[in-house]
């Protein structure tokens, strides 16, 4: 009897059909949420096109050694590309929390499901447009030497920047960093004045960031005094950045309020605070921001802790009190047609996330909208 049943069991088994559906669109093709980049689909039988297959780069897109050959005599061409995303695993620029040099992988991870379909709000596709866009990696920095990773970085970015455009009109690369902490910023304003000139920096955070070093770890050594903290101050010694920038999202205290504010705007930065949000809503901050960049080429550098702990807990240095998600997304949709040059998406410690991974899937998007910035206004 038992023999019985099984062999009905194995003539059930290897008679059985798979499940087919019939065609549901009216219009006579088929909607396809998995379609890969060249056509290829999860939907089929199909492997060497799936969306997600491989390893993880930022929004599925191609990686390319960037670096490949930079300490070679005879440098080589490499692959053409006209925007490059450009992890910066550092994290020991820090005061408060540590965890940033995981960053990159972080914002990687939670940017899985990008690259793929079109804008809802724009009805566009910033990854099928004029742009080749690719993942360079990580920069390979030593966790020894402050000193020695940071000119590692400044090489890196001024390797990449030097790499052949894929569009014949726009001659230079622009990068997209992913942090690190905030630091990093200070390689990339580096590379994009010697490529373009001192920029107008739009800077989101919840914190100034142009202490004099003196005030910030520069009393205890000038090793100390290059940090998260003073990068911006830093810049503006060294003729990074015009005196046309502006901070957005600042709510944190300052050390001295006649000094600290007064050396800030010395750098040249105005402030649009938190809660002026609340005042003047969304297109206000975006007005404010557009008018004091006007005419300049920008930097945009965003500070994942602009956003509150409620939206983005996995930071070094989180503040309460900050926007949501979807205020700082649409008030970097408001960006549209500034020439940026550079931006970068920083201070993300994975560490402190949740099990919903908020922050990563914020900064993964935050980086989207900057690079859907880049391709709208293409810079010559």
């Amino acid at each position: 009897m038992a023999s019985t049943t099984l062999l009905f069991l194995f003539a059930a088994t290897s008679t059985a059909r798979d499940i087919a559906f019939p065609p549901l669109s009216p219009l006579g093709f088929q909607q396809n949420p998995l379609l890969g980049s060249s056509g290829g689909s999860l939907l089929g039988d199909g492997i060497g096109d799936a969306p997600w297959a491989g390893l993880t780069t930022f929004a599925n897109l191609p990686h390319v050694h960037c670096l490949a050959g930079a300490d070679a005599e005879e440098k080589e061409e490499g692959e053409a590309f006209d925007i490059a995303v450009l992890g910066a695993p550092f994290d020991t620029g820090v005061t408060a929390r540590p965890g940033a040099r995981y960053g990159p992988t972080g914002i990687r991870l939670g940017s899985r499901r990008l690259g793929v379909g079109y804008n809802i709000y724009t009805g566009e596709s910033t990854y099928n447009t004029w742009a080749r866009i690719v993942d360079c990696g990580d920069v390979p920095l030593t966790v020894l030497d402050n000193t020695v990773a940071l000119r590692q970085l400044d090489r890196a970015h001024k390797v990449v920047a030097a790499r052949k455009t894929n569009a014949s009109s726009y001659t230079t690369p622009r990068i997209l960093t992913l942090g690190g902490d905030h630091t990093t910023t200070l390689s990339a304003l580096r590379s994009t004045s010697e490529k373009w000139g001192p920029v107008s920096v739009i800077h989101f955070d919840s914190h100034l960031d142009t202490w004099d070093p003196k005030v910030l770890g520069g009393g205890i050594s000038h090793y100390a005094g290059v940090n998260h903290g003073t990068f911006l101050h830093i810049a503006h010694e060294e003729g990074l950045i015009r005196n046309t920038s502006i901070h957005a999202g600042i709510r944190a205290p300052v050390f001295n309020r006649h000094k600290d504010l007064g050396n800030d705007a010395r750098c040249g930065f105005e402030m649009v605070k938190a809660r002026e949000i609340d005042r003047i809503g969304i297109d206000g901050i975006i007005e404010r921001l557009k008018a004091r960049v006007s005419g300049s080429r920008v930097y945009i550098s965003v500070d994942i802790d602009v956003l509150d702990p409620a939206f983005a807990p996995a930071t070094g240095t989180a503040e309460p009190g900050g926007w949501s998600t979807r205020e700082l997304l649409s008030i970097l949709d408001g960006l549209t047609g500034l020439q940026v040059i550079g931006a970068d998406v920083v201070e993300v410690a994975p560490v402190y996330d949740n099990v919903g991974e908020p922050t990563t899937l914020a900064a993964a998007q935050i980086a989207d909208s900057l690079l859907t910035l880049m391709v709208q206004t293409p810079v010559g």
